[in-house]
């Protein structure tokens, strides 16, 4: 019978757990490869409901004069005889080097009707995720610390209603107040950056506006819900009973820590902004993207929608990406590691 002290010695044990350049590295594999593989279903997806809808493109251009010959011929040249994989492959591959096809109709490139829109809708969406940030996050910390007075009880309220109300119904109140009784900025039409910030801005400031406060509301619930509970943190007093002073603790360590809520419900909202703008951009009466998708669908023009949603799915995966990143970075397991 062989006793303890006779048995040989059990191998080491791998130690578990990945190493924190192991986990770095696996962060790194997934901030990419997610985005990819939704990239591609979402590519397949925006094919698909074009090359199968009942439709036909062909008997559009042509008209209803068109004979089945004629339809035909047409169909050959637009390759919608082709199988339907062998088409998806090759406007996938052509699309990753910038080139979508052309219009039926207009026989303009898809690239160049996109990238003259897409400037309207990126200036936006920034100008609205900016001050999306600006309002929230200075509403969120005043009311996380006055916690309980009339200031948070008037920023939970003014969050919750805001909440509620959709970006179109925001846009509409805001013409209302400030072009038709103010009188103090114009209702609608666009101006580029080029032409100077200040006209720029006097165009732009409503719509971003309107896209705006709703994801404001957001942030500053959650982060006055986050900040309040990491105020109360032992790390916190411990902090100030060091010598900190209230603003090196507040933003360096407490907002710090409690930036991950906010900022999670910042990458919800890009594709609330993107999604807004089509009923904003009708409002405003600006030249985006949503309108050149709203054109391109009342005449069928196939290769202009699936474009203008490809290029709206890549942005939109970008901008969660940054969010994700930023958010590993943020987070104490992600500084971690």
């Amino acid at each position: 019978m062989t006793t303890l002290l006779e048995r040989p010695p059990a191998p080491p044990r791998a130690p578990s757990g990945a190493t924190p350049p192991q986990r770095r590295r696996r962060r790194w594999i997934g901030a990419v490869a997610t985005p990819v593989v939704v990239f591609l279903f979402s590519s397949l997806l925006t094919f698909g409901l074009g090359a199968l809808s009942p439709s036909n493109p062909a008997a559009a251009v042509l008209g209803e004069t068109a004979t089945p010959a004629d339809i035909a011929r047409m169909n050959h040249e637009f390759g919608l005889d082709r199988p339907f994989l062998v088409r998806y492959a090759d406007w996938l591959g052509h699309a990753l080097t910038g080139d979508l096809g052309r219009s039926y109709f207009t026989t303009i490139p898809v690239s160049d009707s996109i990238f003259a829109a897409l400037p309207v809708d990126l200036a936006l969406a920034g100008l609205a995720v900016l001050l999306a940030v600006l309002l929230g996050g200075a509403a969120g910390i005043a009311a996380a610390l006055r916690q309980g007075s009339r200031l948070d009880r008037a920023v939970t309220f003014v969050a919750s209603a805001l909440g509620t109300l959709p970006p179109f119904a925001i846009g509409i109140g805001l013409v209302v107040v400030f072009s038709v009784l103010l009188k103090a900025l114009p209702a609608g039409g666009y101006v580029g950056p080029e032409h100077g910030l200040g006209p720029w801005l006097r165009f732009a400031i409503l719509p971003a506006l309107a896209l705006s406060l709703d994801i404001a509301a957001s942030i500053a619930r959650q982060l006055r819900t986050s900040l309040v509970a990491q105020l109360g943190e032992h790390y916190v007093t411990g902090a100030v009973v060091r010598g900190l002073g209230a603003r090196r603790v507040l933003f360096r360590h407490a907002l710090r820590n409690a930036a991950g809520p906010a900022l999670t419900v910042l990458g919800m909202g890009v594709p609330m902004v993107l999604g807004g703008a089509v009923v904003t951009e009708k409002i405003f009466n600006l030249p985006g993207l949503a309108q050149l998708t709203l054109q391109a669908s009342a005449q069928h023009d196939v290769p202009l929608i699936q474009g203008t949603l490809l290029v709206t799915v890549t942005v939109v995966l970008l901008c969660n990406t940054l969010v994700n990143l930023a958010l590993a970075r943020l987070t104490p397991q992600g500084r971690r590691s």
